[in-house]
């Protein structure tokens, strides 16, 4: 692929679509593509994580270290794998196996972070996305909260 259709695919992916085509080409740029046969494991539940992953074709499953602390998840084209591992460090919660063969971009922390201090607009964009995120998880949290209360 071209830098601008990696830079399309990535306007795509709902939380780099904020960001804006100058701080997803500093992306695109510094990203490293990453084919996995059949079967491949991308990382381990429980490993220290220092980036994320963007499903660019095929599909990953996700295995959560346990099942009783969450069920399996497919995550295909256009899905950001690791998200929280671009700001902060963190632990990889799922263990990520290739379905089929599968194509992912990996995103280093280092390299997100360099373009969120390059393009403070896009940090603005960022922030205000997760700041909508938080109140909606505190908005369904006070619903469950409200339904366990009826019982």
């Amino acid at each position: 692929m071209s830098l601008d259709d990696d830079i399309a695919f990535f306007e795509q992916v709902p939380t780099f679509a904020v960001l804006g085509k100058q701080a997803l080409r500093i992306l695109a740029i510094g990203a490293e593509t990453r084919q996995l046969p059949s079967g491949a494991v991308l990382f381990y539940a429980g490993e220290l994580a220092d980036g994320g992953y963007v499903v660019q074709e095929g599909s990953l499953l996700l295995e959560p270290n346990s099942p009783p602390e969450g069920e399996q998840f497919t995550a295909g084209p256009g899905t950001l794998v690791g998200e929280r591992a671009l700001l902060s460090d963190t632990v990889c919660a799922s263990t990520a196996i290739a379905k089929e063969p599968t194509v992912v971009i990996r995103i280093s922390r280092s390299l997100f972070r360099k373009m969120l201090e390059g393009y403070p607009a896009a940090a603005q964009k960022l922030r205000e996305l997760v700041a909508e995120r938080v109140d909606g998880w505190t908005r369904e949290l006070g619903d469950v909260k409200r339904t366990l209360e009826k019982r």
